[in-house]
């Protein structure tokens, strides 16, 4: 597998990832992959178009939410927890525990 480039755990910024996480078809991303870590990037039952998808992965990646690499044709993709947990201490954990109470893609389209 290739990794793609990631942002220094040092430079992450609080605003880009709380950008990153406040939108609902992102933050329902993060929780599939908070409980299947190293899931593809395929959209697995979300109804939006693949550009959309995309576009949202990059987000997450360039926001330092997530890690991807290449495998193949495929992108693997798994949550920085150890490295947000660094830089914002206990950021990640709230978030997906509060979200967890939302049915599963309830503000997805």
């Amino acid at each position: 597998m290739r990794p793609l480039p990631e942002l220094a755990p040092e430079t992450l910024t609080l605003a880009s990832v709380l950008y990153a996480l406040g939108d609902p078809l992102r933050l329902e991303l993060v929780r599939r992959v908070a409980a299947d870590p190293g899931m593809t990037c395929a959209p697995g039952g979300l109804k939006v178009p693949k550009s959309t998808l995309t576009n949202h992965w990059r987000i997450l990646r360039e926001a330092g939410v997530i890690r991807m690499a290449a495998d193949g044709r495929f992108r693997r993709i798994w949550l920085r927890a150890e490295e947000l947990e660094n830089r914002f201490p206990g950021l990640l954990d709230t978030v997906l525990r509060l979200s967890a109470d939302e049915p599963m893609g309830a503000a997805v389209p």
